[in-house]
């Protein structure tokens, strides 16, 4: 399987950027989608994620108001939407999918987010 991730760049400060995920080479709706960030020197922390079928979303604290995460199951893929964008959210954002029968994860090769004026 394979994860592809896009859309990440540089934005200033108050503006926005929309991820995108394409999953291949699994069954999309069996998989939970989540994204994560990581800077360099620190642990990957957890974004926001999304379940299959109900699609119930989870916000890490820091991003709640700002980003929201939808997903197309149509399309394999997994969005998130980031507003109101600050220093602090730069970092490389990782998309995860992780089996709903195996809990096996799949991991992309991120995507760098560097906000700054």
């Amino acid at each position: 399987a394979q994860l592809v991730e896009s859309g990440g760049g540089l934005v200033q400060p108050g503006g926005s950027l929309r991820l995108s995920c394409v999953a291949s080479e699994l069954t999309f709706t069996n998989y939970h989608m989540s994204w994560y960030r990581q800077v360099p020197g620190k642990e990957r922390d957890k974004v926001a994620s999304i379940t299959n079928f109900l699609g119930t979303t989870y916000y890490a604290d820091s991003v709640k108001g700002r980003f929201t995460i939808s997903r197309d199951d149509g399309k394999n893929t997994v969005y998130l939407q980031m507003n109101s964008l600050k220093p602090e959210d730069t970092a490389v954002y990782y998309c995860n999918a992780r089996s709903v029968l195996t809990s096996y994860e799949y991991w992309g090769q991120g995507t760098q987010v560097t906000v700054s004026s």
